[in-house]
């Protein structure tokens, strides 16, 4: 395994020496990557599927925005942050243990729904579960990870939404041409169950601090309190409204791609989740392998390095992203998704990374939890349900009929240069706020 340089001094990002870091750290990192993918598959899964959700149960754009997005934010984004609060004083192995085996035991209950009420209390129940996995998670990596590895770090954990989206894209959309839509919730729902028991047995809870460089760890925190300190890391500020405005631009738009691409170019679910899973799976991975290697490098031991090269990133992303829905030739836009996709998946480690190392550990997995509770709410809520009410205007108002979604998603394509601002905004002052947080 490549060893990485240490920090220099004044970085705010020394730390103990590698020795401390626990033995079984990679193998924990895997486990919650996985982890992670299946969060990821088990809520992109229903992107890929509703076009013939909304057939099946005669809704609006808005209408199926509301049943497929909203529903799940709903609990998610509320019950995130006392779930976090929890996670900042309790056993974090045991939290996400049990939010896999609810949102999973959820998803495949999506797939033995007879009607909308009872779809609609499935997707209740997969929000609720999947409150409880990427905080925790993300805190018990900041405890196996020493401070200048965590980007690192953060960064292989963010595979896991590659690998997710690949099976709610290629694996959904390849189940629902075969056995319907309900049959593509049974497959990814299933091996989640099972995999809860594996996280609950072989995963440690690690001591909370032990590789931060500070004389005294407190035990708890109230969320005033980490609002107030959270308040006074400008960095933090412009990494949590940039992560959370990417989201709602990135995911936004790929949570209607599929839809996009069987209105606009007439393919099938499969052959719509056959195109964007390979996406997923090479593209995104290779921009979150690049992101990796990228913020392993001595330079990337100034954390205005990072910042500074995610808004780069999301910015040039964002040309792209327009024109992806703009062309009107298949291949073309297939073409410029190629080139967008890599852009969705390269900033999500590195923030994870950076807001970890400017936030006191007792604080982190609340810290996390805002920026979800934030980002769910743009690309969970805003984003679905916006660009659905703005498809139905534009076929209702202006007779644009199944190009109505077309033009809704080149609304919401913009807001990347919005992201990038505040990425590069945080750039200003995180090496001041990292060695405060230390």
């Amino acid at each position: 395994m490549k060893s990485f340089p240490e920090p220099p001094p004044g970085s705010g990002l020394s730390g103990p020496p590698l020795a401390a870091e626990p033995a079984d750290r990679w193998y924990v990192l895997a486990v919650l990557t996985a982890v992670y993918a299946l969060n990821i598959a088990d809520r992109f899964s229903i992107s890929t599927l509703i076009e013939p959700i909304r057939q099946e149960l005669h809704l609006s754009d808005g209408g199926i925005a509301f049943l497929t997005g909203v529903a799940l934010a709903l609990f998610y984004v509320t019950v995130g942050i006392p779930v976090a609060l929890l996670a900042d004083r309790a056993n974090r192995r045991n939290l996400v243990s049990v939010a896999l085996l609810l949102w999973s035991g959820m998803t495949a209950l999506c797939g033995l729904a007879q009607n909308y009420t009872q779809l609609l209390l499935a997707r209740f129940g997969v929000g609720i579960g999947e409150a409880g996995g990427t905080a925790p998670s993300t805190s018990i990596l900041a405890d196996k990870f020493a401070p200048g590895r965590r980007p690192m770090a953060m960064t292989i954990f963010a595979l896991g939404a590659c690998i997710g989206a690949w099976l709610g894209s290629s694996v959904a959309g390849a189940a629902a041409e075969r056995s319907g839509w309900r049959g593509a919730f049974l497959v990814l729902g299933v091996p989640g169950v099972v995999f809860s028991v594996v996280v609950w047995l072989t995963v440690p809870e690690p001591p909370r601090g032990a590789l931060d460089d500070a004389t005294h760890v407190p035990s708890r925190n109230h969320l005033a309190e980490t609002l107030r300190y959270i308040w006074t890391q400008r960095s933090a500020i412009h990494l949590i409204l940039g992560g959370s405005v990417a989201t709602l631009w990135s995911w936004g738009l790929m949570w209607w791609t599929p839809t996009f691409l069987q209105r606009s170019h007439h393919l099938s679910v499969g052959q719509a989740g056959a195109l964007l899973g390979p996406m997923h799976i090479l593209a995104g991975t290779a921009g979150t392998l690049v992101a990796g290697w990228l913020v392993a490098r001595r330079v990337a031991t100034d954390p205005r390095y990072v910042a500074r090269l995610l808004a780069c990133v999301v910015a040039v992303s964002t040309i792209p992203s327009i024109l992806a829905y703009w062309v009107p030739s298949q291949s073309a836009a297939t073409t410029f998704l190629w080139i967008f996709v890599p852009g969705v998946y390269f900033y999500i480690g590195p923030i994870l990374g950076l807001l970890q190392n400017v936030i006191p550990a007792n604080m982190r997995a609340t810290a996390c939890a805002l920026l979800l509770f934030l980002a769910n709410l743009g690309n969970l809520v805003v984003a679905p349900q916006t660009v659905g009410w703005l498809s139905d205007w534009f076929r209702d108002s202006f007779a644009a009929g199944p190009e109505s979604l077309r033009w809704a998603l080149l609304i919401l394509a913009p807001t990347g240069f919005w992201a990038a601002w505040h990425l590069w905004r945080s750039g200003a002052t995180i090496r001041e706020d990292e060695a405060r947080a230390s």
